[in-house]
């Protein structure tokens, strides 16, 4: 007789739910452990099987136990508390899986080789002093003959996020509202509620943000609007020039948001098929574009650029001199080799037909079993489910790790149910996966499972 059986004082969910708690503080239960089946439990206790998946259910929202679909339900692994509440829950899907395709990340095998620009780093790059410029001038030429408008101020970060965070904390004060994209990056939501800042959802097409939307958000006296550009995360889709300029119109126009700075995050630039845009094309002195070379580059370069109006840029500099000071100017020699050898820049431009190559193909695949999938630029897809856990745990059943959808949607928004499927990392026959997928879609239309994602 499992342990469990003697542990529990009440038979309904709370109680079943708290005796497995009760296990696991004490050790009794340690991560990993399998647990019996919801029939063999109820079977035990007398129960109806509905009472053991209801706590089964309440158990697994609080982080005690994960279930591996028809691999069985174990008890999880220690929380990593420090990762942001959004970012747990994603982990929180960290199960053996035969292919990841959660994880958001670029193919490592589709990054340009290191070895050549690491050689050629200049001993100047490891003697420069405190005083010199925070960004190398030849980076910093690169960069301006590259931006999508001409902005008064460049600087080099620690990544997109970086330079987000450190623009937020400029502009915006505690209880200022921000716009967001829904679905947005999980990273932003978790980093406005970091500020103490207030996220107004801005509903999202294939060509990028919905006007009437946009406006309606503006009307809420923003401080900031922070946008993705192209290849948005997680729907893939890239913003169009005449959208840009429908939307920096609508930014000009507004007498609610006059002060208002968008924010873009141009995270896949170098890997998308899209041209670039920006509405720093119209309204250049409202605009803060974000340009990283984590996706198309390596993450671990951890390097973004920043441009925009100096008075916000110079303070960000500033503020950086009391922190790191700069970003490692070794590394910024390095994206600067990267960027201008023609290897490198044949490799990136491979990788980016490759990334499309993978995109269409996973299309066409699930267009083959049924199930729509809007076209996509860079590396994710957003796919409609009827049931975002069900949909999970079926993928998982097939050694398949996707991610949920939920974690993707501002507080208190509710959206038709979707998984996001990485298509960039599908390095095989993407045939088994869109049938694995395709079946999922059809299991979850039956409601076997009814969950819903939760963070602290």
């Amino acid at each position: 007789m499992h342990p469990l059986i003697d542990e529990i004082e009440q038979r309904n969910p709370a109680g079943i739910a708290a005796a497995l708690g009760r296990l696991v503080t004490t050790g009794r239960l340690n991560a990993g452990d399998r647990l019996p089946t919801v029939r063999e439990i109820a079977a035990e206790l007398g129960v109806s099987p509905a009472t053991v998946s209801q706590a089964w259910r309440a158990a697994g929202a609080a982080g005690i136990i994960v279930s591996r679909g028809r691999g069985g339900t174990f008890v999880r692994g220690p929380r990593q508390d420090w990762l942001p509440a959004r970012s747990q829950v994603m982990a929180g899907r960290d199960l053996p899986a035969r292919i990841d395709l959660s994880r958001g990340t670029p193919d490592p095998d589709l990054l340009p080789a290191l070895g050549p620009a690491l050689a050629r780093v200049s001993q100047r790059a490891v003697t420069s002093t405190y005083q010199d410029l925070p960004v190398i001038p030849e980076l910093l030429t690169v960069l301006d003959d590259s931006w999508p408008y001409r902005a008064e101020a460049l600087t080099v970060v620690n990544g997109a996020l970086d330079a987000i965070s450190r623009s937020l904390e400029q502009i915006a004060r505690f209880s200022d509202r921000v716009i967001v994209e829904s679905p947005t990056f999980p990273p932003f939501l978790d980093l406005l509620d970091q500020l103490g800042l207030s996220a107004v959802p801005v509903a999202v097409d294939a060509h990028g943000p919905i006007p009437r939307s946009f406006a309606a958000a503006l009307a809420q006296s923003p401080v900031a609007a922070l946008l993705q550009p192209r290849a948005h995360n997680p729907t893939g889709a890239s913003m169009t020039e005449d959208r840009a300029h429908e939307l920096a119109l609508l930014v000009r126009a507004s007498s609610t948001a006059s002060g208002m700075i968008v924010i873009e995050d141009d995270h896949s630039g170098e890997i998308s098929l899209a041209d670039d845009v920006s509405l720093g094309r119209w309204i250049a002195d409202r605009v803060l574009h974000v340009r990283s070379y984590s996706k198309s580059h390596g993450p671990d370069l951890r390097i973004a650029a920043l441009g925009g109006p100096s008075k916000i840029i110079d303070r960000v500099v500033a503020r950086r001199m009391l922190g790191p000071g700069w970003t490692s100017r070794m590394l910024q020699t390095i994206l600067h080799e990267l960027l201008v050898d023609g290897t490198s820049i044949a490799q990136v431009g491979a990788a980016r037909a490759e990334y499309a190559r993978r995109q269409h193909e996973l299309s066409t695949a699930l267009a083959a079993v049924g199930v729509s999938a809007p076209a996509a630029d860079g590396i994710n897809t957003w796919l409609a489910v009827d049931d975002e856990q069900d949909a999970i745990l079926q993928l998982a059943a097939s050694g398949i790790r996707v991610a949920g959808g939920t974690p993707f949607l501002p507080r208190n928004e509710f959206q038709p149910a979707h998984i996001r499927v990485t298509a960039g990392a599908i390095r095989e026959d993407v045939s088994p996966i869109a049938d694995a997928i395709g079946s999922a879609v059809r299991s979850s239309a039956n409601g076997v499972h009814t969950l819903t994602a939760r963070w602290a």
